[in-house]
This record gives C-alpha cells, structure tokens and sequence, in this order.
C-alpha cells in the first residue's frame, strides 16, 4: 500500500463537477472507475478541492491510497487509458503517506477568461465568458487592488458550504488584457464557494459602470453579497495551480524517447 498524488486536468464542461454524486458523472467517479479497471479494487481519491459543474482544470491535485505492483510511470499510462478523453493525468508520484491533496494545501490560484467580442464567438464558448459590453478597464484594476491582503470574504461567496472562518489572504491579483481577451489570476491561501466567481462577476459589473469602484472596499466591510455584483458563468475559469509547503512533481517529465516536443528540458 502506498500514497499516490495525481496531477490533473480535465474540461468541466463534460462533467458535474468534481465531486462524486449518484446519477451524475464526476471527475472524481471517473478517476476511481480507472482505478478499479486498472488495480481490480475500489479506492477513494481525495481532491485539493471541489470544482463546480462546467469549471475547468489545468493542474487539479489529488490523491489515493493504491496496493499495486506497478510503477508511478507506468500506474499513470494505466490510468489514462481508462480515462474519458476529458480527463487526463498529466503527472503522478509516490508521495509521504501523511500527504493529503487538501489538508496539505497551502494555497492555489485560478484564472478567469472572458472573450470581448461585440459577437459571440463561434466556438469555445464552454471554455471562456462572453463579455459584449464594453469595460473600464482601470475601473476594474483600481478596485481589484482592494482584494490584496487578508479580509474577510463572506460577501464574495455563495452560500451552500460552511467554512470554519470566512476570512482569507489574497497573495496576488494579475491582469492579462488581449485585443479579444480579458483574464485575470488571482491566488490565495484557500478561496470560499464561488468565490473567484463572485469577484469577477464583481469586477465585470465595475467595468460595466453598474457597480462604483469602491464597490470591493464596502462588501468587505459590510459582508454584504447583495451590494456585490453576480457570480459569473463557470465556463472562464480554470484552476490553475495548488501549492504545497514541499515541492511536488518536480523535474521534467521525459517519455521514451525524451521530452515532448522541440524543446527538451
């Protein structure tokens, strides 16, 4: 018996979110469907966290106690050839056993797309937030920066979970403007239910003009989620990375024949 720690992406529009419900796929239904394929045995795998029906993931983090014989290399390839083409397991190591894809979790950082085309695009559109209106964008930065720093964000999340505190650290909020693109990544040490999502649909309504600047300064100190603005779409974000107080799933990942691609690290 052994600890296993996955990396994982998949596109949360093929799923019903994360976590395991009856009647509904999950990602989390379709890891341990490949486990008991490959290994013969029921096992529980245990996300860094939930991710909501139709958001996205580009380095989910989980793990799971395995009795195998086969290697990490070799238990990942396994996996992966049980796995819906939605899902893929792009790294995978033998771990501490006192390793926990949650509870070691020291923080993790999202990102939240939204396309500003005056049409809706043609395609994608399960992958990214159409924004037709037209935006201040330094509306949006000027009351972004008010997030930084610890405060205490119950008026920028959605009820249905109940956190031991409601207060967070926002560590950085970055900014990402295209001619057609609109995105930002934010990090904290842990973010509420729907919290990224309360932000941006926050933040959107300041571009719009409907919500003042000062908007994130008074729903923090009031908690009031009905001064902020609604919870964006799922379909912009995607959860970019989760951290960890030791280094996980360092170094290359070479293949048989080296790295994939023209750069070889």
């Amino acid at each position: 018996m052994r600890n296993v720690r996955l990396q994982i992406a998949y596109d949360g529009s093929r799923f019903y979110g994360w976590q395991r419900q009856d009647g509904f796929v999950s990602v989390q239904e379709s890891l341990e469907d490949a486990f008991a394929c490959l290994i013969g045995e029921r096992v529980s795998v245990q996300g860094s966290g939930r991710t909501d029906t139709g958001v996205h993931a580009l380095r989910q983090v989980a793990n799971v106690h395995v009795q195998t014989a086969l290697t990490d290399d070799r238990l990942r390839h396994g996996l992966n050839a049980h796995l819906p083409e939605s899902v893929v397991v792009r790294r995978l190591e033998t771990c501490a056993d006192a390793f926990h894809a949650r509870f070691s979790a020291i923080g993790k950082r999202y990102v939240y797309v939204a396309t500003t085309t005056r049409f809706k695009p043609a395609f994608g559109s399960q992958y990214t937030t159409w924004e037709r209106s037209a935006l201040d964008f330094d509306a949006m930065r000027s009351a972004a920066r008010d997030l930084l720093g610890t405060h205490d964000f119950r008026g920028l999340c959605s009820t249905g979970s109940k956190p031991t505190t409601t207060i967070r650290t926002i560590r950085g909020l970055r900014w990402l403007a295209r001619r057609e693109r609109l995105a930002f990544v934010i990090e904290a040490d842990g973010f509420l239910y729907n919290m990224v999502r309360a932000i941006a649909g926050t933040l959107f309504d300041i571009g719009r003009g409907r919500l003042a600047t000062s908007c994130i300064r008074d729903v923090l100190e009031s908690g009031d989620r009905g001064a902020a603005g609604p919870t964006a779409p799922p379909a912009g974000l995607y959860l970019l990375r989760v951290r960890y107080a030791e280094p996980t799933f360092a170094g290359p990942d070479p293949g048989p024949k080296g790295s994939p691609g023209v750069f070889q690290l």
